[in-house]
């Protein structure tokens, strides 16, 4: 049985029906949902994948890209993202597999699938490969694709003190003046969280941004500056 497979199997088992229809409503999703909860599904994952050993990088690419294209059901996604976050797949998160990122984050397009990677796949690219990965933040951050620009926006926010406030500034410019609701509370989201580090600096950025930053951008920027 292939991992997707079983997967489904296990998701399948312990799906709710009523649920399902409650969180695909809630998440705008046009795949449908089994109806599992985030806990229970990260216990299947868990199960499941207890025993995952890929051979080389390659394989496991091959694996997160056929969980992820072979899903009917949104929870089965998630569990490529598990997959992707595997403790197996720790020695290949460098630059070489931001492609596969690029494009789960790509063909994922929604806030649940693409901040879960930006969040927490991105940074371990970027402490392991500084220089590559922030050159290809900025050009994402340039780009036509809105949830490349989100990821750019975002992709620090886990950093902490070392986040690269150059780095994160570059990726807000091109974007600062967008109506899209994604990028402006990233935006926001990206600020509230170099406040905890330095809040004078983002009190001084907004002030200095204000008439092309967002009302939800600076709500969000400032919520916890005095």
């Amino acid at each position: 049985m292939t991992l997707l497979a079983e997967v489904r199997k296990r998701l399948a088992d312990i799906a709710d029906a009523e649920r399902a229809v409650q969180q695909q409503a809630y998440m705008k999703s046009a795949m449908p949902y089994h109806g599992v909860a985030a806990v229970p599904a990260r216990a299947v994952f868990r199960e499941v994948f207890a025993g995952y050993a890929p051979a080389s990088a390659a394989a496991w690419r091959k694996d997160v890209l056929a969980v992820w294209n072979g899903a009917r059901f949104r929870e089965e996604r998630y569990a490529a993202i598990a997959l992707c976050q595997h403790r197996a797949a720790r020695g290949f998160q460098r630059f070489a597999v931001l492609p596969l990122y690029r494009e789960l984050i790509v063909s994922g397009a929604w806030w649940d699938l693409v901040d879960e990677l930006a969040g927490n796949q991105l940074p371990l690219l970027l402490v392991a490969d500084r220089v590559p990965m922030s050159k290809a933040m900025r050009a994402w951050a340039r780009g036509d694709d809105l949830w490349l620009r989100r990821s750019s926006i975002i992709c620090q926010l886990k950093l902490n003190d070392v986040m690269d406030l150059e780095l994160l500034y570059d990726c807000i410019e091109p974007s600062m003046d967008s109506k899209e609701f994604f990028l402006r509370k990233a935006i926001g989201w990206a600020l509230r969280q170099y406040a905890r580090r330095d809040p004078a600096e983002v009190a001084r950025y907004v002030k200095k941004n204000a008439a092309r930053l967002s009302g939800l951008s600076k709500r969000e920027a400032l919520k916890h500056i005095g």
